[in-house]
């Protein structure tokens, strides 16, 4: 069995946490390690990392090589296409890269979920794959706690052999999808016992996929049969459309697997306060937090000291950049507040006041009109691309390390309480040649001091 990890969503329901520059699989929530590596280490149990196919886009691609070393497929999506071509993708790569064939099955699952207990979840991967075995597409349905309108739900119909087996430990025919419910059909389907949330996890043969995009999407059908490097090519004019609605809802060999476990998509900030330990006032605090007379609330700071008196079932999210207040159980217009500010083109709605970059990170510590002053990081050996700026001059300062500048041609060295000086127009790039991260402020003065003002000559990340 392979594994398929979807990591190119640029979900903002999280945010100011989550943004489209750094969406929340990269965040660290619920443990050690980022929903990223959380999802690829649950699968390790059961499909090893080196036959683990992470697909992503461009963006992306460098968070997901820093964040798993142990993972050498990557898959990078030329355009975004939704779910069904990121899936039929992944199977060619499989294909044609790791020598699979029509029996191979193939485990796809997102890669930003929070899943307990573990052991029990890999039984149920090892139970999928035997039934996926027989020719079926396999759903992992979640057994409802609550009567959750957020989720999609996935109807129980006949067992698919014998009477009296588990409920918890078999499958089923799929009878029917039901979209997002109302809180009185939710509860309906709470008290009828014979529906389950739709986890988006699916588990299949490549043969048995094959055939469904035959049957349902002949396009995806065509690009599956053809080469990588053609599929590739002709990515962007493939269908934007999701698994969900490209086959799963129209396939008749469908099958829904129960799971009693602890699951979320963390798709709301209800539901990431689901997620954590709860204090003895029912009130997930973390950060520097003092509250006072406060219950039912979530409440995460960032750097600065936050007190709470007087409050009940609200939610408080600090960054650097952005304060975000509202009542539990709102959460979900979080996307009306980033849907008015990319109208208002505020960049808070796409990155941090800290933006990673393939070769370290950088923050802004302050800025205004014609000037912009940020804390660079260089990792080890890192190094930006040889550029040029047509509308600012930089003035660079070591604070820890030492750097390897190259300006108009002219290669130095400067360390600690050192500075260069880089004019308009000119040709410069800068390197870490040392074995320790490389800290340095850098002064910005200009007309024009966004990050669109680059220039790019040659790359070793391929920006170019």
């Amino acid at each position: 069995m392979k594994a398929l990890v979807l990591a190119g969503g640029a979900g903002t329901r999280l945010w100011p946490l989550s943004r489209k520059n750094y969406p929340k699989q990269f965040l660290r929530i619920n443990g050690n390690g980022s929903l990223l590596q959380q999802t690829v280490q649950r699968l390790s149990g059961v499909v090893p990392e080196h036959e683990t196919v992470v697909i992503t886009n461009s963006d992306y691609k460098f968070y997901v090589q820093e964040e798993l070393a142990g993972v050498k497929h990557i898959v990078v999506e030329p355009v975004a296409r939704n779910t069904a071509p990121a899936i039929a993708l992944g199977m060619r790569y499989c294909q044609e890269m790791l020598q699979c064939d029509d029996r191979e099955i193939i485990f796809v699952c997102p890669s930003d979920h929070v899943v307990r207990p573990v052991e029990q979840f890999q039984e149920s991967m090892r139970m999928a794959e035997r039934v996926a075995r027989e020719g079926y597409v396999v759903l992992f349905g979640i057994t409802p706690d609550r009567p959750e309108t957020g989720y999609g739900y996935i109807g129980r119909g006949e067992a698919l052999s014998g009477e009296g087996v588990d409920a918890e430990r078999f499958a089923y025919r799929t009878a029917g999808f039901f979209e997002k419910p109302d809180a009185k059909t939710a509860q309906q389907y709470i008290d009828n016992g014979n529906y389950f949330w739709n986890s988006g996890i699916f588990v299949f043969s490549i043969g048995a996929m094959k055939e469904e995009f035959a049957r349902y999407s002949p396009a995806l059908f065509e690009s599956v049969g053809s080469d990588l490097d053609t599929m590739v090519s002709m990515f962007g004019r493939l269908p934007n459309i999701s698994i969900d609605y490209a086959v799963i809802e129209k396939s008749e060999r469908t099958a829904v697997l129960p799971l009693s476990l602890y699951w979320s998509d963390i798709g709301s900030w209800d539901s990431l306060y689901d997620v954590y330990p709860k204090d003895e006032s029912g009130t997930v605090a973390l950060g520097d937090i003092l509250p006072v007379d406060t219950k039912d609330s979530l409440i995460m700071g960032s750097k600065r000291l936050i007190s709470t008196i007087g409050l009940e079932n609200c939610l408080i999210v600090e960054t650097d950049d952005a304060v975000l207040i509202a009542r539990r159980g709102e959460t979900q217009k979080v996307k009306d507040v980033v849907h008015k500010l990319l109208e208002q083109g505020r960049k808070e709605a796409l990155e941090h006041v800290t933006v990673y970059r393939p070769w370290g990170s950088y923050t802004v510590l302050e800025a205004g009109p014609r000037y912009k002053i940020k804390r660079i990081v260089v990792k080890q050996k890192g190094r930006l691309s040889c550029q040029l700026h047509h509308h600012r001059s930089e003035h660079w300062v070591v604070i820890r390390g030492t750097a390897k500048v190259t300006i108009g041609g002219k290669e130095m060295f400067i360390h600690e309480d050192e500075s260069a000086y880089v004019p308009k127009s000119t040709l410069h790039r800068l390197e870490n040649p040392g074995k320790v991260p490389l800290e340095m402020i850098e002064v910005q003065n200009g007309e024009y001091v966004e990050e669109d003002d680059i220039v790019r000559f040659d790359d070793l990340y391929g920006r170019c």
